[in-house]
């Protein structure tokens, strides 16, 4: 283990083989859990459960890792956490995943292996990310999510449909006008041209007697 400046290890925590510390990271500060006495004043949840780190774990500069309620927060093997990550208590994360900067995982959390979290993602407390999941920078979701889909927007639906839903986004002032236009043309009808419009099919029966 490589830990440089500032770096912390608070107490119980387990690391693996050939981890690094960048300046600042911490491993196993409280998670961040209150209830309500009767007063209705905050009182803190003690915080017992460590952090566990796997082999060859890279934490960025002012990065944290909070400790669990009960059980552990685990980081998988190989898997690097950007700068000024926030990595909730109880979380677990898989292997070889990338978790980018200013990313935000809520307590309980479950990242699967090989997951990419671009830059300021987030996920809900207790949702499930599957293996292979990308989400793209500034999505955030509130559900889980299957294994292999990429996720993007806030909140995060498939990729795909958001790319389309964007390109509408864009055209939305152009579409409002055109909308606009078409009410004040259908506005601007007279109604006696709209009712002689309407005459040839009333007069059509009383033809079709004339010739029988």
């Amino acid at each position: 283990m490589f830990a440089h400046a500032h770096s912390v290890v608070r107490e119980n925590c387990i690391l693996g083989e050939h981890v690094t510390l960048e300046n600042g990271a911490i491993v196993g500060s409280d998670g961040f859990g209150f209830a309500k006495n009767e007063a209705g004043k905050w009182e803190k949840i003690p915080q017992s459960g460590p952090v566990k780190l796997g082999d060859r774990v890279d934490v960025q500069a002012n990065a944290c890792i909070d400790r669990a309620t009960v059980g552990s927060t685990v980081i998988g093997a190989g898997t690097k956490i950007d700068n000024l990550v926030q990595i909730g208590h109880g979380s677990k994360v898989g292997e070889n995943t990338l978790v980018c900067a200013q990313t935000g995982l809520a307590g309980s959390s479950v990242v699967g292996s090989n997951v990419i979290l671009a830059g300021q993602t987030g996920i809900a407390g207790h949702c499930t990310v599957g293996d292979g999941v990308i989400l793209t920078a500034q999505s955030a979701v509130s559900h889980d999510v299957p294994a292999g889909k990429m996720i993007s927007g806030s909140p995060g639906f498939d990729n795909r449909l958001w790319l389309r839903a964007a390109a509408i986004f864009q055209r939305l002032p152009e579409l409002l006008k055109r909308l606009d236009r078409l009410e004040k043309k259908v506005e601007s009808q007279e109604p006696d041209q709209q009712v002689e419009s309407r005459e040839p099919d009333k007069a059509a029966p009383s033809e079709q007697g004339a010739g029988q």
